[in-house]
């Protein structure tokens, strides 16, 4: 398995990884908690720190079980 991180990523291949992990399900439903993300606001904005370069997706997880909403 390739590494998710930012140094071993591109832009492209981490907008593909955050898409592909949401669409776990094959649907495309806005806010139906399939992903736990309920109250997190639009996903493709929640990990948009992750895919611009900004935090690592361990650093977006840990703030959002912590209750820190972006």
């Amino acid at each position: 398995m390739k590494s998710l991180l930012i140094k071993d990523t591109t832009r492209e291949e981490r907008i593909k990884i955050v898409q592909q992990s949401l669409n776990v399900c094959g649907h495309e439903c806005e806010f139906c908690n399939g992903c736990d993300n309920l109250g997190g606001g639009a996903p493709e904005e929640f990990y948009a720190p992750y895919i611009e370069g900004r935090k690592e997706l361990s650093e977006i997880n840990m703030e959002f079980n912590r209750g820190i909403v972006h």
